[in-house]
């Protein structure tokens, strides 16, 4: 999760958000570049007063400056269009999870099994027990297998809610009468925490979300103590 002052991305989780990472950071060295060409042509523009008409208006000079962005846009576009279709790819999914959002908590349902479902209420700030931590822990976790493709299908009750776990790229928008559906997959056991995305009314803030990724000997275990 998130510590205090970090000013970049989580760590990655998921093989979804690790292309994200480079993706951003391919991104902001192109931006960088440029930032930096542009702080230079302003400062020459201000401290020396040398201009050239006859460069000014070149021919070749107006081909590279149309050239040029259009070359770096499609050096943005073809990376980002590729995670794209990766973040929307369903790969024959192992375990699928129905998540319903409502004012103001999450349900949960696994749809492979006959009766195992539950609600995900935040756990108040005088409940905590030492080393909880306020504003996200739950009463009840979503318990998933690691290193496994797992097929998560959201929809709402109520109002507009929105589904993200930072740490593994994931943010799905939670529509009434409508099935949104995402695939996740942790590639280590931990806990992942996330919390409700959309401004969904005045307990928006206390909708968290935490996903305990674990092996999947300890999942059939954890499945079967629940049923």
């Amino acid at each position: 999760m998130a510590y205090p002052f970090q000013l970049g991305f989580q760590d990655a989780t998921s093989p979804i958000m690790e292309e994200l990472l480079h993706f951003h950071d391919h991104t902001l060295m192109i931006v960088f570049l440029i930032s930096s060409l542009v702080l230079y042509i302003i400062s020459l523009m201000l401290t020396t007063k040398l201009t050239h008409t006859s460069t000014m208006d070149a021919q070749e000079v107006e081909t590279i400056w149309t050239i040029l962005p259009a070359i770096i846009l499609i050096l943005i576009a073809l990376p980002s269009l590729r995670i794209l279709y990766m973040m929307d790819e369903i790969n024959n999914p192992s375990l699928t999870v129905k998540t319903m959002g409502h004012q103001w908590y999450w349900s949960y349902e696994y749809t492979d099994y006959e009766d195992l479902n539950f609600d995900s209420y935040m756990i108040p700030t005088q409940e905590l027990k030492p080393g909880e931590l306020r504003l996200l822990e739950v009463d009840n976790r979503v318990v998933l297998p690691m290193e496994m493709t797992i097929r998560m299908l959201i929809s709402s009750e109520d109002v507009l809610h929105s589904w993200a776990v930072p740490s593994l790229g994931l943010k799905t928008d939670a529509i009434p009468g409508r099935l949104n559906q995402t695939t996740l997959m942790g590639t280590r056991p931990g806990l992942y925490y996330g919390q409700c995305s959309e401004i969904c009314g005045s307990n928006h803030s206390f909708m968290p979300i935490v996903l305990e990724l674990v092996p999947l000997t300890y999942f059939e275990k954890w499945s079967v103590s629940m049923l």
